[in-house]
């Protein structure tokens, strides 16, 4: 099983935030199986984050993400989508250094939307969000 994860530009400007987060890949057996540095531009960010367009964060998260280079991973593994999802904890920054204190989300995001990382939420989400960076790369 396959996954997408998104490291954020305010993550990647954090060295040990990004090493800490290949270790904890590694640690968890989850494999990197396909790997690229990009810069969104805006209507790109807009697209791929179309879903949330009427939402009260929607710019605020465009913006992140247009501001600096953001790694797309895609990660092989048994259970990938939810052994991501349970490495980056919950969305919410503030509930996560509670809850999960020992989450990527807990540990390196800022708030909210600068919450380090994004991870597919599904299998239908996979096949789209692949598609989206990585066109018909076969993994």
């Amino acid at each position: 099983m396959i996954t997408l994860a998104i490291f954020k530009p305010h993550c990647l400007k954090n060295p040990i935030a990004y090493e800490t987060i290949q270790q904890l890949l590694t640690a968890n057996g989850l494999k990197v199986v396909a790997r690229k540095r990009i810069s969104l531009t805006r209507p790109e960010a807009e697209n791929f984050y179309a879903e949330h367009r009427n939402k009260f964060f929607f710019r605020r998260l465009v913006s992140l993400m247009t501001s600096g280079p953001t790694e797309v991973v895609l990660l092989s593994g048994a259970d990938a989508i939810q052994k991501w999802r349970n490495l980056m904890g919950p969305t919410k920054v503030l509930k996560s250094v509670y809850t999960h204190p020992e989450c990527i989300r807990s540990c390196f995001g800022l708030s909210d939307t600068r919450n380090a990382t994004h991870g597919s939420d599904s299998e239908q989400s996979v096949i789209a969000e692949k598609q989206f960076f990585f066109g018909d790369i076969k993994v």
